[in-house]
């Protein structure tokens, strides 16, 4: 009989027996860099000085108690608040955090629910401080430069948060995906050399896009160095004249796509040429003066011809050509093509929000009032930017690429055993990870000093 000496991939599978008796384990050990940079960076005593809550002497937890737990929880995964509570059910994590006890869900809530409107603004500011620490640290590390640049490019945009059900604050606005459907309306603004979160704010969901841009940029550029020039980034919604002014008036400069329904005249009056190794577009720049504005700005457009498959009788008939226009209007010296793919660039800022709020929670974790569903939500725009933060700090090219739920799978969820030797602690984990360049570097980050 011929032998068989054909390779398996698998072999018969052997009978495995499960006790639940073990001590000193965790499912979650890439959650302890985590603890530790937040640490090394002051996050839980910023939280308790900076954010003062009080709840009396015989209260156990506090505000600073509750927004830590949950921050760690977003970054494992958790996407309600009692899966905040399960993910800190590892004794291994609460250990490494010094958590003696921790509330249950309705407890989080339940604090979540005294936060005043100050206080969410204060846990703005101590986002923009936690950003200035990590960018001086990086920069000294040698992992970052960007704390050393003097211009920066800034994505803004909003999003909609569709809400099921009844709760503060939301209202029937602009909703593409589920028409007539109740939504709140955050508006965002991301740092593009870095991927964080610089700054949002939770709006109603009756807010317009451009409604309060002023001031939320007024706020963010106050906590930015002030040698820093931004160039804002955005979409016809923000084509406000009060914001071009603003951002004339401190030095700083723009590219806004341009709402086209008053101006489709005007587009067709100006002089268009071919644009070189471009076949079908052409381009045109001039200076336009929109109502309100008091002064004139520069435009520059692009137009493509559009490609019918049947032409309509009158075209036939007349030989008119149609054509889809793209105009913006700019302070950068560039030509209309290349500010049109300078724009298209934005496109990654719209990735950047859905992994935000499909990856990080933002705005699923919610409550019946919209205070607490504001905290709620700088506590994920918190967690999304710890992930970025490490990432910078790490100064590796694969880790800052990779999303929020990449990270989690590879890095955050990774089997560890703690055992105790030579009066230290030492969590064991596997040596064959599928990413063990990224687990070094991940680790390094937030243990070494």
């Amino acid at each position: 009989m011929k032998k068989n000496t054909r390779s398996k991939a698998r072999v018969r599978a052997r009978n495995v027996h499960i006790q639940s008796t073990g001590r000193g384990l965790t499912s979650q050990a890439g959650l302890i860099p985590v603890v530790k940079f937040l640490k090394k960076m002051g996050l839980p005593d910023a939280l308790d000085n900076f954010v003062p809550h009080r709840r009396g002497n015989n209260a156990v937890y506090q505000l600073s108690d509750v927004t830590y737990l949950t921050v760690l929880g977003l970054i494992a995964g958790a996407s309600s608040l009692l899966k905040v509570v399960a993910v800190w059910s590892d004794g291994v994590l609460r250990g490494a955090a010094g958590c003696i006890r921790i509330p249950d869900d309705t407890t989080l809530g339940r604090i979540f629910k005294e936060v005043s409107p100050g206080q969410i603004s204060l846990m703005e500011t101590l986002q923009h401080r936690l950003r200035s620490t990590v960018w001086r640290a990086a920069l000294r590390a040698g992992t970052s430069k960007v704390a050393a640049l003097r211009q920066i490019w800034i994505d803004v945009d909003s999003a909609v948060d569709t809400v099921y059900g009844r709760q503060e604050g939301t209202a029937k606005g602009y909703n593409p995906h589920k028409r007539g459907a109740l939504s709140y309306h955050p508006i965002i603004a991301f740092c593009c050399e870095t991927k964080e979160i610089l700054q949002a704010w939770f709006r109603t969901g009756s807010a317009y896009t451009s409604n309060g841009i002023v001031g939320f940029m007024k706020q963010l550029l106050a906590h930015l160095p002030n040698r820093v020039r931004i160039v804002f980034r955005g979409d016809s919604g923000f084509f406000v004249g009060s914001l071009l002014a603003l951002l004339e008036s401190k030095g700083h400069g723009y590219l806004i796509k341009v709402k086209l329904r008053n101006l489709a005249e005007l587009m067709g009056k100006q002089t268009w040429i071919p644009i070189p190794n471009q076949p079908g577009w052409e381009q045109c720049e001039f200076k336009h003066e929109c109502a309100g504005w008091g002064e004139s700005r520069r435009f520059v457009a692009v137009r493509v011809e559009k490609k019918e498959e049947k032409p309509s009788q009158q075209q036939e008939l007349f030989q008119t050509k149609q054509y889809d226009y793209f105009c913006y209007v700019l302070t950068e010296s560039l030509c209309p093509w290349d500010a049109h793919k300078k724009y298209g660039e934005r496109a990654t800022c719209e990735t950047w929000i859905e992994e935000s709020k499909g990856q990080m929670g933002m705005g699923h974790i919610r409550t019946s009032e919209f205070l607490a569903n504001a905290a709620l939500f700088q506590c994920a725009v918190l967690a999304y930017n710890v992930l970025r933060f490490m990432a910078l700090m790490s100064n590796n090219a694969t880790l800052r690429q990779w999303e929020p739920t990449t990270i989690r799978v590879f890095l955050i969820r990774v089997a560890g055993k703690l055992v105790t030797g030579g009066r230290q602690l030492l969590l064991k984990t596997p040596g064959d990870l599928f990413y063990q360049k990224e687990w070094s570097d991940w680790v390094a980050v937030g243990l070494e000093p």
